[in-house]
């Protein structure tokens, strides 16, 4: 190496350590700081005995130690800085500005209730949910938060300011759960201990939360809900910037729209044709009506799921179709109480920086006890044989929890902790289509039906999203959407539509999929004869989860357009 090669390494390490030691301020001072749960999720367990006030106050300090940092990040001059820290860079700025933007004009603080009694579940249940130190260590810390509760039910009644009633209605509906959460789960995760005056403490504390969150149930129907009249859409506006910043998309939203458009009535047109092969003289809503009784009693729908990672695992290691860096396989449980108003399945994987606790855990919604049979059988024909398939590859192998694992391998703290949805949401989207593409199923047209419905789902979130938050459709409007155009049951579609009024940009999923198949293709086309398509799902991993413009700079060497 010459000396002017060494030098310009040398330098570029030294600029590289000062921009790492300024992202760790923004970590200690800003992140984690006024988010000590984000901690905890991360493995940073010197947080686990702290919790947000949610105070005005407080957040008025995070919005102005953002915006100091924005000003540092902006001027700290990324030239000399290697690749990989020139954008991690641009990362922690847009992460800064996406941060602003939900705090200073989106305001959840303000508006949506759930965010505070949510909260609080999630607080102890990332702590319970591990075993990262002794039960009776965990629960000391526990108590600490529990502690804290009651003064953060203090601080949503002086910010909640005339929330949407959709958001009070969900933060109700969420409620009995949390409830439930905290008299029989958290004491049955820590029975192990015997420590008598310890656990004498948590009992009281553990109660007074309860205690707490009746209160604030009372709150919300009393006081809360009656003068819920507020505005739940974000405006074009600041939807165009939430995915500027969150995303890093730019392309305009009337053109994203067309993209939606396009593929929606693709996956369509592509439904009818399978459709037609399985039988040509029934029509394709006949089809989808059968396939949609194909599904397990609600008794062995845990089982189902179990029995099919196994198979996809050994698929995946057989054809090479991505490196899995761990061979920990998931736990499947049923999904957390606090989690299933608005959620049917998802993965809890553990945080970059956990050393000990290493469990994943996918979570699947059971149909509610309370339900009677036709509301637990239409809810079970959302878990049909094709969908619990498409759903088990884009939360375990190999979507959510795979790529996960590979975070741990990203090559700096900032891509460990920073991401994006369109990355993370994407592949696993992506996933289910590819994996069918690859042989998956040996051809079997009703997996591929069940993969085309979960397509449909994705397509009509991507419409519904940027239609309700631009005043162009009502959440009425939105439910027949996904029951007419997304081919969705009227539960599954009920539950994405109230999703979608607090999850404007939930268009990521088909946004990055159609990123990383356009992405896909221009790096076939540049390796040539060297391309697998291994080597290309460990080179996108490889990067953590930024933005797909961030990724296809690396793999591609330059700026060109992400669709």
């Amino acid at each position: 190496m010459s000396i002017l090669m060494l030098a310009g390494v040398c330098l570029a390490q030294k600029r590289d350590s000062e921009f790492n030691k300024l992202a760790d301020r923004i970590f200690d001072e800003v992140v984690f700081r006024y988010d000590p749960v984000q901690g905890t999720q991360a493995g940073f367990h010197q947080y686990d005995a702290l919790l947000p006030s949610g105070s005005r106050a407080d957040i008025e300090a995070q919005t102005a130690a953002l915006h100091k940092f924005e000003q540092e990040v902006e001027s700290f001059d990324a030239r000399g800085l290697s690749l990989v820290a020139a954008a991690d860079r641009e990362l922690v700025l847009a992460q800064i500005r996406g941060q602003l933007l939900t705090l200073e004009v989106v305001r959840p603080w303000e508006k949506n209730p759930d965010l505070y009694s949510s909260g609080v579940s999630n607080a102890v249940f990332v702590i319970m949910s591990r075993s990262f130190a002794p039960a009776a260590v965990r629960l000391k810390s526990v108590i600490a938060r529990e502690k804290l509760v009651p003064r953060l039910f203090q601080s949503a009644r002086e910010n909640l300011k005339n929330p949407p009633r959709i958001y009070t209605e969900i933060a109700l509906e969420q409620m009995p759960g949390i409830v439930s959460f905290f008299q029989n789960d958290v004491p049955a995760a820590f029975k192990g201990v015997s420590d008598g005056p310890l656990l004498g403490e948590f009992q009281e504390v553990n109660r007074a939360v309860i205690d707490a969150l009746n209160g604030y149930q009372a709150f919300l129907k009393t006081d809360l809900l009656p003068r819920s009249q507020g505005e739940f859409r974000i405006g074009a506006e600041t939807y165009r910037k939430k995915l500027l910043y969150d995303e890093m998309v730019d392309i305009p939203l009337d053109r994203l729209l067309e993209i939606g458009r396009e593929n929606l009535r693709r996956n369509q047109e592509e439904f009818t044709r399978v459709a037609a092969q399985v039988d040509k003289s029934r029509t394709a809503e006949q089809i989808l009506n059968e396939t949609l009784l194909d599904h397990p009693a609600a008794g062995k729908l845990m089982q189902s799921f179990r029995d099919v990672l196994s198979g996809l695992r050994e698929f995946i290691e057989k054809n090479r179709i991505v490196t899995i860096p761990s061979k920990v396989p998931p736990i499947v449980e049923e999904t957390p109480p606090f989690m299933r108003a608005l959620t049917t399945a998802s993965m809890d994987t553990p945080g970059p920086f956990e050393k000990i606790a290493k469990e994943a855990f996918f979570n699947v919604t059971l149909p509610e006890k309370t339900w009677d049979a036709k509301q637990t059988e239409e809810y079970l024909q959302g878990f049909n044989r094709g969908t619990i398939i498409s759903t088990a590859v884009h939360e375990v192998y190999p979507g959510h929890y795979t790529q996960f694992v590979w975070i741990a391998r990203a090559p700096t703290k900032v891509r460990k902790l920073l991401g994006c949805s369109s990355n993370a949401e994407g592949w696993a989207h992506y996933t289910e289509q590819m994996m069918l593409d690859e042989g998956y199923g040996k051809g079997d047209l009703k997996l591929r039906l069940g993969q085309l419905q979960d397509a449909l789902l994705r397509n009509a979130r991507f419409i519904v999203g940027i239609q309700m938050h631009t005043g162009e459709m009502t959440v009425e409007q939105a439910v027949e959407f996904f029951v007419k155009e997304g081919y969705q049951v009227r539960p599954v579609a009920e539950k994405e539509a109230k999703r979608g009024t607090s999850d404007p940009t939930y268009l990521v999923y088909t946004l990055g999929k159609l990123e990383i198949l356009k992405l896909r293709e221009d790096y076939k086309k540049m390796k040539g004869d060297k391309y697998t398509l291994q080597s290309f799902h460990d080179a996108f991993l490889q990067q953590g989860y930024p933005p797909v413009k961030i990724v296809r700079r690396a793999l591609l060497g330059n700026d060109s357009p992400v669709l």
